[in-house]
């Protein structure tokens, strides 16, 4: 699994990804792409944001920023999310994710 085929864009300082959600899974892992989106699952349900923010949490581990740094912006109630991840440099993120979608 190639991360170049990521929805991945750069507003400024800050990185905007797409990321498809399967909520109330065993565990919290990154399970691969599809169709531009990062697939993951986490083990929340999908009630009062407790996905949202099991995937925000993934998410800063993965690409080891701060989850200050990494915020729902578009899809809360939806599988399909977009995610801002504030003061983002895209190569360094790309190579994070490319380790755990190999």
């Amino acid at each position: 699994m190639d991360p170049s085929t990521l929805n991945l864009h750069t507003r400024g300082a800050d990185l905007l990804l797409s990321v498809l959600v399967k909520p109330g899974a065993r565990r919290d892992e990154i399970i691969g792409v599809q169709e531009g989106f990062l697939k993951v699952s986490v083990s929340a349900p999908p009630v009062e944001g407790k996905a949202n923010a099991a995937c925000r949490r993934l998410l800063a581990d993965v690409l080891r920023v701060p989850i200050s740094r990494v915020e729902v912006v578009a899809g809360s109630n939806t599988p399909r999310k977009r995610i801002r991840i504030r003061n983002a440099d895209l190569a360094t993120l790309r190579a994070r994710l490319a380790s755990f979608l190999k």
